[in-house]
């Protein structure tokens, strides 16, 4: 079980099961949300307990997505892809470790000029399908 929160601890969650290797994401609109680049890991949302869920504000940042933050101090914690049987939870808002490393760089052409990146991890520059994705 790992277990994560907000700044504040008005949001909690817990996740049941192992956590998937993250990816982080350097586009725009993950950048704007984040600060910086959103590193997160997909997690099947029935795996998902949620406290404090009424704290949670949604931003539809797209026609396929919506970004979640605490609406009391602000933390960037949830990508939800509208339409699928999962969601990203950030990195970050793990209280726990997470026994995980960065699998992949997606959305490189839009990376800041003020970071460097490790050698050796996958690159992309738009988004190759999730291994755990149907394509159809």
């Amino acid at each position: 079980m790992h277990r994560g929160s907000c700044l504040c601890g008005a949001v909690r969650f817990t996740v049941e099961g192992e956590l998937r290797a993250p990816d982080a994401c350097h586009c725009g609109k993950c950048r704007k949300h984040s600060g910086h680049y959103f590193v997160s890991t997909d997690v099947p949302r029935s795996a998902v307990t949620l406290e404090g869920a009424d704290k949670v504000t949604w931003f539809q940042s797209s026609e396929k997505a919506r970004r979640g933050f605490c609406s009391v101090c602000g933390s960037s914690l949830f990508w939800d892809p509208l339409q699928r049987d999962w969601i990203g939870i950030a990195m970050g808002a793990f209280d726990t470790p997470t026994q995980t490393r960065v699998a992949l760089h997606i959305y490189l052409a839009n990376k800041g000029d003020y970071y460097e990146l490790e050698e050796g991890t996958p690159r992309f520059d738009t988004i190759p399908p999730k291994p755990h994705e149907s394509s159809a």
